[in-house]
């Protein structure tokens, strides 16, 4: 994990890479669980049986529970002290390249691409360039620039 002592240091490090996250395995309770949580119940997911018939030979997670495990991995791999608060601010670019099959492994790897610091409202704007790999696959799951604000500790 890089660890930075505030969002300057963070902004000194635009065009490195970051690091990867662990790997991290999709299991058949994990799609249940955000299939429940979404209402999304297509069959590819969470009917194994009917899958194993289907376009990708078995059930495959949706395309955004393996985003939601965005913010954990890149937890694994960045963080910024002196912040009182981190803020989502949204995804550019994003695209699925690969189904994530039951069973599958994934992990984060990030670059930071932009940042810029706006002193005067206390917040700091950074652009990671993610690729969520999936083990063994020739692609990624998917790829993104997530944009994320840094809300500095005294505002």
């Amino acid at each position: 994990m890089r660890v930075f002592a505030d969002p300057q240091a963070l902004l000194d490090a635009i065009g490195e890479r970051l690091g990867e996250s662990g790997w991290h395995e999709v299991t058949q309770p994990h799609i249940g669980l955000f299939a429940d949580a979404t209402g999304d119940h297509q069959w590819i997911h969470v009917d194994p049986e009917r899958a194993q018939a289907g376009p990708f030979g078995g059930p495959i997670a949706h395309g955004f529970l393996t985003l939601s495990m965005l913010v954990p991995m890149l937890g694994e791999v960045v963080l910024v002290e002196g912040i009182a608060a981190q803020v989502n601010q949204g995804l550019d670019k994003l695209r699925f390249t690969t189904p994530v099959p039951v069973g599958g492994k994934l992990r984060l790897v990030v670059d930071l691409k932009t940042g810029r610091r706006f002193a005067s409202r206390g917040f700091t704007e950074v652009v990671y360039g993610i690729t969520c790999e999936l083990d063994g696959a020739r692609r990624p799951a998917y790829t993104a620039d997530f944009r994320v604000l840094l809300h500095d500790a005294q505002s």
